[in-house]
C-alpha cells in the first residue's frame, strides 16, 4: 500500500491545531513556523511537519517530568 502524505491549507491547520491563520501568515512572513509549501498562490502544510513543529519545544510541567 502507498503511504500517502495529506496536506492541509492554512484554515484547515487552523481548525486541525487551533492555531490563527493570521498568526499562520505572520510566521511564514518572517520565516518561522512549520514547514510550508507553494503551488502557485496556494500554500500547504503536510500534517506530519505542523505535528513535528508542534512538538519541537514541549513546556515541561511538573506532572511531565519524570522523578
Amino acid at each position: 500500500m502507498r503511504d500517502i502524505k495529506r496536506t492541509a491549507k492554512p484554515g484547515e491547520i487552523s481548525v486541525i491545531f487551533g492555531l490563527d491563520t493570521g498568526t499562520l501568515a505572520n510566521m511564514r512572513s518572517q520565516k518561522r513556523g512549520p514547514r510550508y509549501y507553494k503551488q502557485g498562490r496556494g500554500v500547504f502544510y503536510f500534517l506530519e511537519d505542523v505535528e513535528a513543529w508542534l512538538k519541537q519545544n514541549p513546556m515541561e510541567t511538573i506532572d511531565s517530568i519524570k522523578g
